[in-house]
C-alpha cells in the first residue's frame, strides 16, 4: 500500500484536530486545547521494545536529518494522566524504520527524544515508516513522567493490511491521521 493510499483511506477518520505546524524561524503554532476525556481514560497499553532500541538518542524535534524531502509526517499528541490532566516535562523518545522498512543501527536517523510542554504536547517531524517482515507500519515510543516509570509502547497507522499478521498490533495503539499538508499522525499517551 502506498503512503498516499494509506493516508487517503484514513483521512476521513482523523477528526477535527491539528498538530503544531512548523513556521519560518523554528516557531510553531499550537495544538488545539487538551482533548475532552470520558470517565474511563485507561492508560496506554505497553508494547514490545523490539530489537532496534538504542539509548542516548539526541534531543530534537526533527528526526529526519534533512532526508526524505517532501515526505514529512508530523507525529505527536499529548501526554496525559488517567484524570486527563496534561503531564508536563514527560520524556518522549521515538525510534522507527525508514520508508523502506530499515532501521539505522549505526547512527540516529529516525531516532530522538524531547520533553512534553506545559500542556503535555509533544511532536516530531518524521516520515511514514515502512513495513518489514511480519510487522505492520509502526513507531516505537518510550514515555516517562518526571520521576515515574517508563512506558514502552508503539503507534500503528489505520488502514494497514499488515496489521492482521502482526502479533504486536493493538487497535488501542492506532494513531489518528490527517491529510493536511504536512500529513500528521496523533496519538495521545495516557500514563497510569
Amino acid at each position: 500500500m502506498s503512503r498516499r493510499t494509506l493516508l487517503g483511506v484514513s483521512a476521513g477518520a482523523a477528526g477535527a484536530w491539528a498538530l503544531w505546524r512548523p513556521l519560518p524561524g523554528g516557531a510553531q503554532t499550537a495544538l488545539e486545547p487538551t482533548p475532552a476525556c470520558g470517565s474511563d481514560h485507561a492508560p496506554t497499553p505497553s508494547s514490545n521494545e523490539g530489537p532496534f532500541f538504542s539509548p542516548d538518542s539526541p534531543e530534537r524535534a526533527d528526526i529526519t536529518e534533512g532526508r526524505f524531502a517532501g515526505q514529512d509526517l508530523l507525529v505527536g499528541g499529548y501526554v496525559l494522566d488517567t484524570a486527563c490532566r496534561p503531564v508536563a516535562g514527560a520524556l518522549v523518545e521515538i525510534w522507527q524504520a525508514d520508508p523502506g522498512g530499515d532501521y539505522d543501527n549505526r547512527g540516529n536517523l529516525l531516532r530522538g527524544h524531547q520533553y512534553s510542554d506545559a500542556a503535555g504536547r509533544w511532536l516530531f517531524t518524521s516520515v511514514l515508516p515502512g513495513p518489514y517482515g511480519r510487522r505492520a507500519r509502526h513507531v516505537h515510543l518510550k514515555v516517562q513522567r518526571p520521576g515515574g516509570e517508563v512506558l514502552t509502547t508503539q503507534m500503528f497507522f489505520p488502514g494497514d493490511p499488515a496489521q492482521a499478521g502482526d502479533s504486536q498490533f493493538n487497535p488501542r495503539l492506532l494513531a489518528e491521521l490527517s491529510s493536511d499538508q504536512p500529513h500528521s499522525a496523533r496519538m495521545d499517551i495516557v500514563l497510569g
